[in-house]
């Protein structure tokens, strides 16, 4: 076969570190956009992104060839990076260690789009910490509640 197809659509979760509310409203799109960029210039495909005060969602395309823990981390560093550049918290911003990745297929990417998108929404039912709990055990993901994210930090 000459040439090789996919189609990889990956929602990315991360928390930020202590999972402090940190992140504001006031610059959470500069936010969305300086990570949109970082995922655009690796050439990946940015379907939604949308951060609460203490946690970020990501829908990307995915193309193969990236490592995807190398990728996350490269966004994680240089968007703390960004944020305390700006000194937009006052105080050293941090994510959290690790992340939670998701496959989908190409019939569910608008029901995560429209999730993602209604996270303010979401999140009046249903804590960070259940719905992460909730993500784990829908995908049938073996997990340690002490490695999982921790309770919110105000």
């Amino acid at each position: 076969m000459p040439n090789t197809y996919t189609q990889l659509h990956i929602q990315f979760v991360f928390a930020v570190k202590f999972r402090k509310a940190l992140i504001n409203l006031s610059w959470k799109d500069r936010l969305h956009q300086y990570i949109t960029g970082m995922i655009q210039n690796k050439t990946h495909k940015m379907l939604q992104i949308n951060a609460m005060p203490d946690h970020l969602h990501m829908l990307i395309g995915f193309r193969p060839d990236e490592n995807m823990s190398q990728l996350i981390q490269v966004v994680k560093s240089e968007s703390s990076k960004w944020i305390n550049d700006w000194d937009l918290t006052g105080n050293k911003f941090e994510w959290q260690d690790g992340f939670a990745a998701f496959s989908y297929s190409k019939s569910h990417v608008h029901n995560v789009i429209q999730y993602i998108q209604n996270q303010e929404k979401h999140h009046l039912k249903q804590t960070f910490l259940e719905e992460y709990i909730a993500f784990l055990k829908a995908f049938e993901i073996k997990f340690d509640e002490r490695y999982t994210f921790k309770e919110l930090i105000d």
